[in-house]
C-alpha cells in the first residue's frame, strides 16, 4: 500500500524520535484496521521500533487480545473514550511496548446513530507507567476519508506522547 508524503513522513519522524528515545510502538486498531501497522512498517528499518499490532475489529477480539472488560464494551458501547483507553492500556499490557495508540469509531458509511454518527473516533495513546491520553474526533468524509483522517490523528498523538518520555 502506498501512503501519502505527509503521512510517511510523519511516520519516518516518530520512529526516529521512539529509536532515539529507545521506544517500541504497539497498535490497538479497530475501525482503522491495520492501517496505522501498515503505515509504520512501511518504512524501512522499522522493525526496531514497532513491536506489534493488534487489529481487534470486533468486541470479542477487544477483549481477548486486549483485554477489556465485555461489561464495559456493553455499558459505554465499542467506540467510546472508555474502551479507547481500555485498549491502549491493554495494548501495552499484552505486549514488550512502551508505547501504544489505540483507535475506535464509526468509519461508515452505515453503522452511525445520532449519538454515534459516522465520522466519529476516539484515539487513546498510553506510555508505559503512565495515564492514557485519549481524543475524540468527528472527523468528516467518506470511508476512506475518515480511517485516513484518524491515522494522521493518531500519528500526532504518538509524537506528542514519545516527546514527552
Amino acid at each position: 500500500m502506498m501512503f501519502d508524503n505527509m503521512l510517511t513522513d510523519n511516520a519516518k519522524s516518530l520512529l526516529d524520535l521512539c529509536r532515539s528515545k529507545k521506544i517500541q510502538i504497539v497498535t490497538a486498531e479497530s475501525c482503522t484496521g491495520g492501517l496505522i501497522s501498515a503505515l509504520l512498517t512501511s518504512v524501512a528499518g522499522s522493525s526496531d521500533v514497532f513491536e506489534r499490532g493488534f487489529a481487534t475489529y470486533t468486541n470479542e477480539a477487544k477483549s481477548a487480545c486486549l483485554g477489556v472488560p465485555r461489561d464495559l464494551i456493553e455499558q459505554h458501547g465499542a467506540v467510546s473514550a472508555v474502551v479507547a483507553t481500555a485498549m491502549a492500556k491493554g495494548a501495552l499490557n499484552h505486549s514488550d511496548g512502551q508505547l501504544s495508540v489505540s483507535v475506535t469509531g464509526v468509519a461508515g458509511p452505515g453503522g452511525g446513530t445520532a449519538a454515534k454518527p459516522v465520522g466519529l473516533v476516539f484515539i487513546g495513546s498510553c506510555l508505559k507507567g503512565r495515564e492514557p491520553v485519549v481524543q475524540k474526533h468527528l472527523f468528516d468524509g467518506d470511508r476512506d476519508t475518515v480511517r485516513v483522517q484518524s491515522v494522521q490523528s493518531a500519528m500526532d498523538l504518538m509524537l506528542n506522547q514519545a516527546q514527552t518520555y
